[in-house]
């Protein structure tokens, strides 16, 4: 019998119908593919991540934990942890699943969180900080720890010129204006240096406007059974007048221990107009470092 070590190892290697078949993946008379002899929690693996595993060389999907009543973080900030431990193995495996994972500035200064592969087997995926007004300290962990590579997304700094500081393991993109970190512009940049599959991971307003701009493919929210009355907002973007134009995707609901995860399929939304780089930019380029 399949069990879940087993099985996150062959999903890992997946990118492809043949290789699913390969991996020993059945499909149903549902269409859904299973493995053929496995325990339940090697089915729940490839219920949840094989999706993603087959969404091709480029997608983009995110990733946020909150409270019953909408907030990341506390009043003060403080975020560990709005979920539990089963939440943070999920964000784990998206991260071993994807090639890069972007966060803005706000995030990278207020948590100074590290982005790797810890709690499962996988690759640590190249860290995105966006940064333009290049406020995220130097001496933080995604810049210091040389756990993996980094890119700092840096705005053009007329004072200290387009090369900055030198620094073992980071690259640095300075990108021209405001515009140029508009979601949409910052995925083809990314896909160019071959980050095709990129998890936006934080903060609630990164993340948001990477929803607004309709450059998701998914989104996976979880949710803590916890209020916290005030605190950091999660999502938060210019919704419709009317509750009949808000969005509503298709949307898969899992327990992951005391949480609730709610997993939305943006590729398609209510108007029927696929998520793509068909659509131009339109207003999400400011303060997109949070």
């Amino acid at each position: 019998m399949l069990d879940a070590t087993e099985a996150w190892e062959l999903l890992r290697g997946i990118r492809s119908e043949a290789d699913a078949e390969a991996a020993g993946l059945i499909r149903g008379t549902d269409g859904r593919r299973r493995w053929g002899h496995a325990s339940p929690e090697a089915d729940i693996l490839a219920d949840r991540y094989l999706p993603l595993c087959l969404g091709g060389p480029r997608i983009a999907i995110a990733q946020l934990g909150q409270s019953l009543d909408g907030f990341i973080a506390s009043r003060t900030g403080d975020a560990d942890f709005v979920t539990g431990t089963e939440d943070r193995d999920h964000l784990h495996r998206l991260r071993a699943l994807c090639d890069a994972v972007v966060i803005g500035a706000g995030t990278a200064v207020a948590d100074d969180p590290q982005l790797t592969v810890r709690t499962c087997a996988g690759s640590n995926p190249v860290r995105v900080v966006l940064d333009p007004h290049r406020r995220v300290p130097l001496r933080h962990r995604v810049f210091s720890d040389g756990a993996a590579p980094t890119l700092w997304v840096v705005g053009a700094d007329e004072e200290r010129g387009q090369a900055g500081p030198a620094m073992e393991g980071i690259d640095i993109l300075t990108l021209p204006d405001a515009d140029a970190f508009a979601p949409r512009r910052l995925l083809r940049e990314l896909a160019r240096r071959g980050l095709g599959r990129v998890l936006v991971e934080g903060g609630g307003i990164t993340v948001s406007r990477f929803l607004h701009a309709r450059a998701l493919h998914h989104l996976y929210l979880t949710v803590a059974p916890v209020l916290l009355g005030d605190g950091v907002p999660g999502l938060g973007f210019p919704g419709p007048e009317l509750m009949r134009d808000a969005l509503r995707p298709p949307t898969r609901r899992a327990a992951l221990g005391e949480d609730t995860l709610f997993e939305l399929d943006l590729r398609t939304t209510h108007s029927a107009d696929p998520v793509g780089d068909e659509h131009a930019d339109t207003g999400q380029a400011r303060d997109e470092g949070e």
